[in-house]
């Protein structure tokens, strides 16, 4: 059957190449090893948005009973997620494969504290101190981990929730907040952060009147937690833009809710047929979360189209160098940076990147380096002088798209390209070895 597609960049669809199914590889990974293998065909789904996922999990703080979220990745944040719900007291239960089950026990109540041990894992965890101030009047969590790419200051989040009423010590550590009762009021966040826009949002929902967060972020995973909160019988408007508008209320109930598909992951398999060429289908992706980095990837020269099902795409030969800048959404994410960089490594020309969110973000250039790259760092720019091929060598991840970046440049490396501490990329990939493996990389994983 003959299906149609809205082309997105030049061009329009070529013949599909016939899918090269290959044995998934599951379990805990420490190191990959990729071979480049030609170009890539087939079709790969990615799974529910971790970035979403971690604070709808928190916000089933906000309400007893029983929650169900669908399209849940099984990767290491969810289950680290999954962990510190737990030490609240909640339980936290795989009922199928993507699905999450989140409740109280009976006779059991929720201890308003997340420990050191579990919230150093991931910064996200700092988004469980909205809800717990707002339904408990108080809470105690630890300062948050993550990853290592530079500091990323909590304090809008706290600012956020001290207009509404919150008052903070710092102890030991750890962050004590305490609040009679959430009012509503103006917060002006002074840059469109994800996390403070998303801890004051699951706050004001159980905040007595009205809150205004201007300069709110506008990522579709804020829009996904402002509908999961409204199925809970909040009332959010205007998520999406950079004003959102919360009517406090007395109570929420729980809900059931499919999570968002992820837009990262979606673009770690675009760039992943840009550098190695070819022709493949990324079923769930919505290319509606993605307009700036489709827009960049067609200016490189790939041809990209979408319809209801997910993207298609192809890298037709070598693509050209562009110059990109990160930008708070809808700009190009920084997540996104990484896997540029390493398709600018090969590209035809000298590509300009420009990162104006995360000042350490460019750490993993070494790694690249070491595979042959020509990338020279200055300042918050990196100037990459794109070559036909790299090689192969031994590297590091130092965070998750850092470490699947350095996997989509070993599809373009002479030998064996070694990425060590690979852990960090099941943090936000569901059997990642196995998905490039499908779409006929040479992939290992161990």
């Amino acid at each position: 059957m003959h299906r149609t597609h809205r082309t997105v960049g030049s061009g329009g669809c070529g013949r599909r190449f016939a899918r090269r199914a290959r044995e998934s590889i599951l379990g805990p990974v420490e190191r990959l090893s990729i071979r480049p293998s030609g170009p890539l065909a087939g079709t790969v789904a990615v799974g529910g948005a971790k970035n979403s996922v971690l604070k709808l999990m928190a916000a089933t703080v906000l309400a007893e009973g029983r929650y169900v979220l669908r399209n849940v990745p099984d990767i290491t944040d969810v289950r680290d997620m999954a962990d510190l719900l737990r030490a609240m007291g909640a339980v936290v239960e795989r009922s199928a494969p993507h699905e999450l089950t989140i409740y109280r026990p009976p006779d059991t109540d929720l201890l308003p504290e997340a420990p050191y041990e579990l919230v150093e894992r991931m910064r996200a965890s700092i988004v469980v101190l909205g809800p717990l101030v707002a339904r408990f009047g108080h809470a105690r969590v630890a300062m948050p981990g993550g990853d290592d790419f530079g500091p990323r200051p909590i304090d809008m989040h706290l600012r956020a929730l001290e207009a509404m009423g919150t008052e903070f010590e710092f102890r030991h550590g750890y962050i004590e907040a305490r609040a009679d009762r959430l009012v509503g009021a103006r917060i002006l966040l002074e840059f469109p952060s994800v996390g403070a826009t998303e801890n004051a949002l699951m706050a004001a929902v159980l905040a007595k009147g009205t809150t205004v967060i201007d300069n709110a972020a506008r990522e579709p995973e804020i829009a996904d937690l402002a509908a999961f909160l409204n199925r809970m019988g909040a009332t959010v408007l205007g998520a999406g833009s950079s004003t959102i508008r919360v009517e406090g209320v007395e109570e929420l109930s729980p809900v059931e809710h499919v999570v968002i598909p992820d837009r990262v992951e979606a673009a770690t398999f675009l760039a992943a047929v840009g550098v190695a060429g070819g022709e493949i289908t990324i079923t769930g992706a919505r290319a509606e979360h993605m307009d700036m980095l489709i827009t960049k990837l067609c200016d490189m020269g790939m041809r990209i189209s979408h319809d209801h099902e997910g993207i298609w795409a192809m890298a037709p030969g070598r693509l050209r160098a562009i110059d990109v800048s990160t930008l708070p959404y809808p700009g190009l994410a920084t997540d996104y940076k990484p896997l540029l960089v390493a398709m600018l490594a090969v590209s035809d020309g000298v590509g300009i990147v420009t990162e104006n969110l995360f000042a350490g973000r460019f750490r993993y250039i070494d790694e690249l380096v070491r595979m042959g790259a020509d990338i020279r760092v200055e300042g918050h720019h990196a100037v990459v002088r794109g070559k036909p091929m790299l090689s192969g060598a031994p590297v590091r991840a130092h965070d998750i798209r850092a470490g699947a970046a350095l996997a989509v440049a070993g599809l373009r490396a002479e030998g064996e390209t070694i990425v060590t501490d690979a852990a960090h990329i099941d943090r936000g990939y569901e059997d990642f070895a196995g998905k490039l493996a499908a779409l006929g990389a040479d992939v290992s994983a161990n």
